[in-house]
């Protein structure tokens, strides 16, 4: 069963992303061994394929699986190749084809049923890359039409979408969460997911000042380390930045969520990051909630020669 180890308020998962090679069975007993609270559960073909027959029955079985070994659960929806074999994260919300943003709305509102379901606290999502030749006032209307089913049915069923800020997509930065909310009319059901290492990626204001101004809409958090400028996943203590702060930050804002861990390319290292990174994670929440100074926790070797990537390609 998972358990706290003294580091509440936090409530750490781990992303099934990172454990693609591990049957979802596997993967959800491994983290309740480490000691995880919950799961960010990607619906992939591997790990309750949201495409394949049955997903009712499979998901109310997966139910009592979670409620068996005490995790909670946030529904994630950024499987590469789970719509299209030959696009990677295609097709999105932003595509040409009324079609094509069709299929995704579909795979986002069996996301917000299958969460319903779970009792998942979040259904996370993004808006996808402007395509090409597609004008900026365009893509943030297709973004905002693709959308409003989605928070129908989470509205229905009593669950907020989270959509995620991500490099390189329409929707970037915390100001464009804010643009996409405005053009929504401020539902309430539309909420944030806040990936930290992204902070440190592209936003202008450090991650622990993100977490504060994001702290309102915040529905999910996704943590990693990362560089400025470079959207790489890094596992805790190969990026740069600074741990205790953000955590402190997430301490004292509203948020009662997972934060869940985001290493989508060490899934061949998967159970020993899995354990790298709890262990830093409550090492560096002991040291946010308690340590006046915030002195920054150096983030313990994870040599594991199997932990080295692999030509692996960005998430």
């Amino acid at each position: 069963m998972s358990a706290h180890n003294g580091t509440a308020p936090f409530r750490f998962g781990y992303g099934t992303n990172g454990l693609a090679d591990l049957r979802l069975d596997d993967a959800l007993a491994l983290l309740a061994d480490l000691g995880y609270d919950g799961v960010g559960l990607t619906l992939d073909h591997m790990h309750l394929d949201p495409m394949a027959p049955d997903l009712p029955a499979r998901t109310h079985r997966l139910a009592g699986r979670l409620a068996e070994l005490g995790l909670d659960v946030t529904v994630e929806t950024g499987a590469r190749y789970v719509l299209d074999p030959r696009r990677k994260h295609g097709p999105s919300l932003l595509d040409p084809d009324p079609d094509d943003r069709a299929r995704r709305v579909d795979l986002l509102i069996r996301a917000v049923r299958v969460a319903a379901d779970l009792g998942a606290h979040a259904v996370h999502c993004f808006s996808g890359i402007t395509p090409h030749g597609t004008d900026t006032d365009t893509a943030w209307k297709r973004l905002a039409d693709a959308l409003t089913p989605v928070l129908d049915a989470a509205t229905a069923a009593g669950v907020p979408v989270a959509v995620e800020p991500e490099p390189g997509h329409l929707l970037a930065t915390l100001a464009d969460f804010h643009r996409l909310r405005g053009h929504l009319g401020n539902p309430e059901h539309l909420g944030l997911t806040l990936d930290i290492g992204h902070c440190q990626c592209l936003e202008p204001l450090p991650p622990a000042d993100c977490v504060r101004a994001a702290a309102p809409w915040l529905r999910h958090v996704q943590i990693e380390d990362m560089r400025r400028d470079v959207h790489e996943h890094l596992p805790f203590g190969d990026g740069e930045i600074d741990f205790p702060p953000v955590l402190k930050a997430l301490a004292e804002s509203a948020y009662q969520g997972l934060t869940v861990v985001e290493l989508p390319r060490h899934s061949h290292a998967g159970p020993h990051f899995a354990e790298h990174s709890l262990h830093f994670l409550h090492q560096t929440a002991e040291t946010a909630t308690r340590t006046p100074s915030l002195a920054p926790v150096p983030a313990p070797p994870h040599g594991d020669p199997s932990a080295t990537p692999e030509g692996s390609t960005p998430s």
